[in-house]
Parts: structure tokens; sequence; C-alpha cells
């Protein structure tokens, strides 16, 4: 019998008031203003890990490493990667490639510095490389990562390339593109890396995917989840719309119990070491 696949686990390191759809809420002037809980959170995320003796990668916000770089080497102790979420949180496809190429030049300076490694992954918030701004990849690339996983292949209201390939893909610049996993099913691509949906479905279905991705495509899954998302007790921002309040604080109380049995259920490990050979 083969050995089980070791899929990929990633944690997108930030704080619940510098998520996009809350962005109205929290001008990017007034985030020092904000009481910060993602050191927190993230301590949980790694005594967790370190109970399922489990490596992963944390795509960490340039500007949460500036102000808590210790947690920054503590991650990189752990043996986790430290990869890049950019700087300041803001969408690839709400900037020009300059201001673009300078956020995550920065990024990227802010966590070698800090951990002294160097960083080989970046991910877009809120996976904004999709066909309108393609020119992202190479700016990526240019500075000087080795592979972004910043392209969800579904359909989506503020995100998505559904046509994308589902897999791992080597761009002509070098770059390796590795997308959020998803199952085909239907004549269509369907979520399953994680995120909103692994809180919003039953953890069977989640389970069933990822078990399906391995098994009838004899493929790696990749999967996320953010420090927020193990924080039941965070701020409520009532002001945001009912929509937006239903996609954030949905079963956040359920979520540090479903990662457990993700991990228990799965073999995991870093992007960079699970994907070394792609594409």
């Amino acid at each position: 019998m083969p050995a089980p696949i070791t899929n990929a686990l990633t944690i997108d390191v930030e704080d619940y008031f510098q998520v996009s759809a809350l962005a109205p809420h929290f001008p990017r002037t007034q985030w020092d203003t904000v009481p910060c809980r993602v050191e927190a959170n993230v301590e949980r995320i790694l005594e967790l890990l370190e109970r399922h003796d489990t490596r992963a990668t944390f795509f960490t916000l340039g500007w949460i490493a500036e102000r808590y770089p210790q947690l920054v080497r503590r991650i990189a102790v752990g043996g986790h990667e430290i990869a890049s979420h950019g700087y300041g949180h803001e969408r690839a496809s709400a900037q020009k490639p300059d201001t673009f190429l300078a956020d995550i030049r920065l990024a990227k300076a802010v966590l070698e510095d800090i951990t002294g490694q160097d960083v080989a992954g970046y991910r877009a918030p809120s996976f904004s490389i999709g066909r309108d701004n393609l020119w992202a990849h190479d700016c990526i690339a240019e500075a000087g990562y080795r592979y972004s996983s910043s392209v969800y292949p579904v359909q989506h209201d503020h995100y998505g390339m559904p046509d994308a390939p589902r897999f791992p893909w080597r761009l002509d610049n070098g770059l390796v593109e590795i997308p959020v996993t998803t199952n085909r099913w239907l004549g269509r691509n369907w979520p399953a890396g994680g995120g909103g949906y692994f809180r919003l479905l039953p953890y069977a279905v989640s389970r069933w995917q990822i078990a399906r991705v391995n098994r009838e495509d004899g493929r790696p899954a990749i999967f996320y989840f953010h420090p927020w998302e193990v924080d039941p007790e965070q701020p409520r921002v009532t002001e945001a719309s009912a929509r937006t309040r239903f996609r954030h604080y949905l079963n956040l109380q359920h979520t540090e119990a479903r990662l457990q049995r993700l991990l228990s259920d799965f073999r995991w490990g870093r992007a960079d070491a699970v994907f070394r050979d792609a594409a």
C-alpha cells in the first residue's frame, strides 16, 4: 500500500481588522490604534501543531512581523516555513505594478531580516491574482520569490480564476504557482482548500474533498486558514453588512476542534517541502 500523501498546511498571518471585507471599518491609518489579537492566536496554533508534530507554512504580513518580531522568530524556530503575505494586506488587483512590487519587496526584506532565512513563498491577500492582473506573477518573480500561492481556481464574488490550472504550474519566468485546492465535480471547480468554506460546511465535507484529491487525482492538497478563525472572542463589527458578518463570524467557536480533526485525519507539511518538485 502506498504511503499517505503529505498535504500542505498554510496559515495567513493577519489580524481580524486587516481582513479585506472589513477594510471599510478599519482604515489602514488607524491600524496602530486597534488592539491586536494575532499574537495570542498564533501561539494557540503553534501549540496545536506541536501536539500533532506538524510543520506548516505561515504566510505572514510584513506589518505584523515588524510589530511582533519575536513571534515570527518563534514560528521559524519551531521548524515552520516563513513566507510572505505582502506588507500591508492590500489586494494585488487594487495596485499598480510599481506599488505592488514595492510592497512585496518590503515584506520579503522585513521577514528575512527578522529570521535570517530566505523567504521563498508569497501569497496575495484575498487570492487577488486573476486574469486582469497576471502581470503580478512577473513582479513576484522579480522580487525574488520562487513560488506563489495566489490563485484560487473557483468562481467567487471577491476573487477567483476558475479556468486556471487546478495543480501547480511553472510560468515562463520560472515562478511556480501553487493554486489553492479544488475538487472537479459536475463540470466545475469546487473550493476544497479551507477558509470560510471550512467553517460553513460540515467537517465531513472537507475531509471527503481532501481525501478525494489525494485518492482520485493522486495529488497533495494545499489548505489555508487564519489566526482570527480560532478566536471566537474577537470583537464584533456590528456596522458590517449582514453578509460580511455571516462570512466572518460563522462557526468560529468550532474551528479549533475541526482543525484538530484535520490534523489527525491527514498528513501535513510545509508548502515548500510538499511542493519542492512541483511543475
